[in-house]
């Protein structure tokens, strides 16, 4: 199973970026409709006075959460099938089995977990603020750094163990 999991996991990713897509054509209205409903208990853009002013914010504020969703839905679907990618090509690539294990959980975990970081800073960012929210979840944000750690460890592996590098 140890070997399965990276691959479940890209695979995982992948499906719930197509998963959120389909919620998106099936009922756009209740993500729009949850995104107004957080930004009118939004504190900050409530203390405008100015009812122009407040609109405006209101309708980019809305805008910019719904691009979150959006960012999801790329995220998930663009970085799993790029791990999926990565992981095939690292079962062709030689070198120790346990540093290609290593790099295969690094990958797969890293770019299954920060696509997250956009989703709930679009859940959350309409309340909270859409600054606040992403800093609330960066730790998802941070694990794009293990999905790039991975794809170095890949590289250098090719590099190191392809005999089709070395002169001779």
């Amino acid at each position: 199973m140890k070997q399965v999991f990276p691959y479940l996991l890209a695979m995982l990713g992948m499906a719930l970026g197509v998963f959120i897509a389909i919620l998106f054509g099936v009922n756009e209205d209740f993500f729009k409709n949850r995104i107004k409903r957080g930004l009118e208990q939004n504190q900050k853009i409530n203390a405008i006075a100015d009812i122009e002013t407040r609109t405006q914010k209101l309708k980019a504020e809305a805008d910019k959460n719904w691009r979150y969703y959006q960012r999801y839905h790329f995220h998930a679907t663009g970085i799993g099938a790029m791990s999926l990618a990565l992981l095939i090509f690292l079962s062709f690539v030689r070198g120790p089995e346990t540093v290609k294990l290593v790099f295969s959980y690094v990958t797969s975990i890293g770019g299954f977990f920060y696509p997250f970081v956009w989703l709930f800073a679009a859940i959350y960012g309409p309340e909270m603020g859409r600054s606040e929210a992403k800093e609330a979840f960066a730790l998802f944000g941070y694990s794009g750094g293990l999905f790039l750690v991975g794809i170095l460890g890949i590289m250098f592996l090719t590099v190191r163990y392809s005999p089709d590098w070395k002169t001779t």
